[in-house]
């Protein structure tokens, strides 16, 4: 009852007079509508012209190809007969390819790292060169990399190691520059004024703060590491990515579903326990 007589109290001039106050609380003005308008309608030509340049009818008129690849794949019946040595063996590359290309990485940027960090170089010019040089590193695919070694290199899974490196080498070099850059300055503070040497305040005063963060970037790295080393196969970098490739081109698409099965387990497994690593790096034993 009270509600209803404060709102029959409420004149149709204090409602002008709020409305010329908040004019956006009771809506928006008839040129934002029509402006809104204009952008939802410019958006669906876009769209429809989108559709249009790459020709979308193909996903439909391909349908009956599509589902005939779906029943080869799911078709293994001849499953005894393949080369499940070969498979594994290369599947064991590619992880070893993830593996040493992330293990050399993470050495190689720790120094880098502490090269890059605002609190251990004061030259502003020196720490620009630095970064950008990660830019350089970071700022190209792996897939680019692996072009580049493959040829440089050959065939093989050296390419692909080679690739991984440089390019977490950037990565991972930018990440402990800025993990040491927040390092707690009251431990670094303590350890210089036992009058320790400027090498000794960085190994005793911030690499035991940062390292669990550091550990816990390379393992995930590994992670990512151990899904893109498949790709960086199929452009002739080694592992099971050459395998995959190999099936795709002579159409063996039961073998092609095996291969990627044996992918997404095997990235599974290492998703699970680096995930449990860095979970014990970082939070500890509870």
């Amino acid at each position: 009852m009270t509600t209803a007589i404060r709102l029959a109290d409420i004149s149709d001039q204090d409602i002008d007079s709020a409305r010329s106050r908040l004019p956006r609380a009771f809506g928006a003005s008839w040129h934002e509508q029509a402006w809104r308008l204009v952008l939802a309608g410019g958006a669906l030509l876009w769209f429809g012209y989108d559709l249009w340049l790459f020709d979308f009818v193909k996903l439909f008129s391909n349908l009956d190809r599509l589902w005939v690849i779906v029943r080869l794949m799911v078709d293994w019946s001849d499953f005894a007969g393949w080369d499940h040595i070969e498979i594994l063996k290369s599947m064991l590359e590619t992880v070893t390819m993830a593996f040493l290309g992330s293990l050399l990485a993470s050495v190689v940027a720790l120094p880098l790292g502490f090269l890059g960090a605002r609190n251990v170089i004061p030259s502003g010019v020196f720490r620009f060169f630095t970064r950008r040089v990660f830019d350089v590193f970071r700022g190209l695919d792996q897939l680019i990399w692996a072009l580049v070694f493959v040829r440089a290199m050959g065939l093989g899974p050296i390419a692909g190691i080679l690739a991984i490196f440089v390019s977490d080498t950037g990565v991972l070099a930018k990440l402990y520059a800025e993990a040491i850059e927040n390092a707690d300055k009251g431990q670094v503070e303590g350890i210089r004024s036992t009058g320790a040497t400027r090498l000794m305040t960085l190994r005793l005063g911030v690499l035991p703060q940062v390292l669990p963060v550091m550990l816990s970037q390379a393992l995930y790295q590994l992670e990512s590491n151990s899904r893109e080393a498949t790709i960086l196969g199929l452009v002739g970098a080694g592992g099971i990515g050459l395998r995959l490739s190999e099936r795709i081109q002579i159409n063996a698409w039961d073998q092609v579903a095996y291969i990627i099965v044996l992918i997404l387990i095997t990235v599974a497994a290492i998703d699970f326990l680096s995930k449990r690593i860095r979970t014990r790096l970082i939070v500890g034993r509870q």
